[in-house]
């Protein structure tokens, strides 16, 4: 039987495969820390977990009718950010995915009242860089898997998608670290004012009402008070979290929604990306369970 055995919140801003001085320049002459962050995620929790399977869940795969999820026996070639070509472009990618799992996903949606999964193979579907970035600092010899954001759905929805996502988990023979890829709050400064505020410091946050969100929210992960979270999110989405925290949802979906009790480990600085919110945290599996 398959089990999640790790989960994190993870930051996949395009500062974190800029060239390292050009990181500087814009920073006073500091690195930013979600760079030694996603280096210290790879070093201490996925080469000693040894995931047979990551499953990213992708805050700019937008979906509409229906979650979806990746069924590639492989994914390859060069990505190209349509967002800022600048920064991101020709990135080449190979990425081994796990169809079987996939498939389980979409069958557990289909025996599930109330939501719906589709799992793609298409070869020209897109991916995005909330996947695409995180692979030169994380990727080892896992599968990979990206499952969308649907943008009309509620905290419910999210949440049974996490619980639909766990089932498929334990019914094929995996090791599984969920990778919630997305920001916090998520509103950046106007472009005129943009260029003042490339530092990482927060600071920069784009207001004093959405750094006190997002520390409300961090600071309720790092202790594993789940519930909370989840609850607070008619508030939350006050300051525009990205992807409606769906992110964030679906995976604590999977561990068990508001009975979750896994404490979270800050694996960098809380930072600003242009007036968003950004941070690293990893949860890994309680001893009892992920509802211990």
């Amino acid at each position: 039987m398959g089990e999640i055995v790790g989960a994190a919140l993870v930051a996949h801003v395009p500062t974190i495969v800029m060239p390292e001085r050009e990181r500087r320049a814009l920073n006073g002459g500091e690195d930013i820390s979600l760079v030694a962050g996603l280096a210290r995620i790879r070093r201490e929790y996925l080469d000693r977990l040894e995931p047979d399977t990551i499953v990213v869940l992708d805050t700019h795969w937008f979906t509409t009718f229906e979650h979806c999820i990746t069924a590639h026996e492989r994914r390859k070639g060069h990505f190209t950010s349509d967002e800022l070509p600048r920064g991101m472009s020709a990135v080449p990618y190979d990425v081994p995915g796990d169809p079987e799992l996939a498939r389980a996903v979409a069958e557990v949606g289909e025996q599930t009242e109330g939501t719906w999964v589709h799992a793609t193979d298409d070869p020209y579907i897109a991916i995005h860089y909330p996947t695409v970035n995180l692979l030169g600092h994380l990727q080892g010899s896992e599968r990979w898997v990206s499952a969308g954001i649907c943008q009309t759905g509620e905290v419910d929805d999210f949440l049974l998608f996490g619980e639909v996502l766990a089932e498929a988990v334990r019914r094929v023979d995996r090791r599984v670290v969920l990778l919630a890829s997305g920001g916090m709050s998520h509103r950046f400064w106007p472009l005129r004012q943009l260029r003042a505020h490339e530092s990482s410091d927060p600071a920069h946050i784009i207001t004093p009402e959405a750094r006190a969100a997002d520390e409300r929210v961090l600071e309720r992960l790092l202790v594993g008070e789940h519930a909370a979270v989840i609850d607070s999110m008619p508030e939350y989405r006050a300051v525009s979290p990205e992807g409606r925290f769906g992110h964030y949802l679906i995976m604590v979906g999977a561990l068990g929604g508001r009975a979750c009790r896994a404490t979270g480990t800050q694996c960098s600085e809380y930072e600003s990306a242009v007036g968003t919110g950004q941070v690293h945290v990893f949860f890994e599996r309680p001893e009892g369970g992920w509802s211990a």
